[in-house]
């Protein structure tokens, strides 16, 4: 990416990479405003690869698939690379044409991907599958190497997720039970939600220790004889409300 800056004169690149840091950083926690940090990089700089490229991937964290694929197709222009092509795909699937997705998954450009966009490419396809329905074949696309081997890769943890999702779709809650709990031993950053599911399947319910100790607290004071405040009572009633938003 700095070597792509290079072709604009030094104060525009640095204003560019500075937007595009904040894109980076911003992405995950708050894509909103990792948008318009990509807005700022695309109207200073719409004709570096990279520039459109993390326009795309803004856009596409606000599902703003139509605008994520021109970005994504533009910066494809420019590259001639094909790593973008299973996201290309997942927009596709993000308007509502899972047909397209699934005609990109059998195109020759997969071929020319990487390891770990290949695996990523069989997830769109099997999100496709599962977009029209067809929820066996979803499983068997995702039935791989990747996902039968014992090595945990980066993208372990999601193929194991996504089949087990697809089984308890299908309906085989046992075999999901047993995929779910895969994912789990090979998600080292917590980059699903594999215990909950697993805790939700094992019909295990997580309580909050200081909801209980409040509870406690108000049973034994009205034991006492006491009663809590109006004011107090209205707090609590504002805190669980407010824990129910978020």
């Amino acid at each position: 990416m700095r070597q792509e800056l290079q072709s604009l004169p030094k104060t525009l690149a640095e204003d560019v990479a500075r937007n595009l840091v904040m894109v980076a950083r911003l992405l995950d926690e708050d894509p909103e405003a990792a948008y318009g940090y990509s807005r700022v990089a695309l109207r200073l700089a719409s004709r570096v690869a990279a520039v459109r490229e993390a326009a795309g991937f803004a856009a596409y964290a606000n599902q703003k698939y139509s605008e994520a694929l021109a970005e994504f197709r533009a910066a494809r222009r420019m590259t001639g690379s094909v790593e973008l092509w299973p996201v290309m795909a997942d927009c596709e699937r993000g308007l509502g044409r899972p047909e397209k997705a699934l005609d990109m998954a059998g195109a020759p450009e997969v071929h020319k991907l990487d390891k770990a966009s290949q695996v990523e490419m069989r997830l769109v396809a099997a999100g496709a599958r599962r977009d029209m329905g067809q929820l066996d074949a979803a499983i068997v696309t995702l039935q791989s190497p990747e996902l039968a081997s014992n090595s945990v890769q980066p993208w372990t943890a999601r193929l194991r997720y996504a089949y087990a999702d697809a089984l308890l779709a299908a309906g085989r809650e046992q075999e999901a039970r047993e995929w779910f709990a895969k994912a789990v031993e090979s998600d080292r950053d917590g980059s699903t939600d594999a215990s909950d599911r697993l805790a939700e399947l094992d019909g295990v319910e997580f309580v909050d220790a200081l909801d209980e100790h409040e509870h406690e607290h108000e049973h034994e004071h009205e034991e006492d004889g006491g009663s809590a405040s109006p004011t107090a009572e209205a707090g609590h009633e504002d805190e669980t409300r407010d824990g129910k938003e978020d």
